[in-house]
């Protein structure tokens, strides 16, 4: 399994991956030209945030947006994990660990980044159950949100 940054070639399979993860987790159908636009948006402004790509024998079998968050109280970024996607046949077998653990290294080994985050669906127990075996918390924050 190799983990890298994703290439705007890899646009396409991350576009289709957002549209399976919003029907998967939430029911959601998610028109492509905005997810589309969602992604190269990406690629095109690094500010944004980039993609993670999980990669075995040449094809992408997971991926996931990094979101750069700046905390005046720790003088640093913390990462925040979007968007994960791992494909049904790749699930269960560490990619997503691997993934985590790329970025977790990143964090440790890097001056200037204060921690990982990221949120999930209450109702995503699977996904809950496998934060929680990495170690992650839900301890410290309850996320609010509105969206009209």
């Amino acid at each position: 399994m190799r983990i890298r940054e994703a290439h705007h070639e890899d646009a396409k399979t991350i576009v289709d991956f957002q549209i399976r993860l919003a029907f998967e987790t939430e029911g959601l159908q998610l028109t492509h030209d905005t997810v589309q636009k969602g992604v190269a948006a990406v690629f095109d402004d690094s500010t944004k945030g980039y993609y993670l790509v999980a990669e075995e024998n040449g094809l992408i079998a997971a991926c996931l947006l990094v979101v750069p968050e700046w905390s005046d109280w720790r003088n640093s970024t913390v990462l925040w994990i979007h968007s994960l996607y791992v494909v049904a046949e790749h699930r269960h077998v560490g990619v997503f660990r691997a993934m985590y653990q790329h970025l977790r290294n990143k964090v440790e080994n890097r001056r200037g980044y204060a921690g990982i985050r990221l949120y999930v669906d209450k109702r995503n127990t699977v996904a809950i159950k496998a934060y929680e075996n990495m170690g992650m918390s839900s301890e410290h924050y309850a996320m609010f949100e509105w969206v009209p």
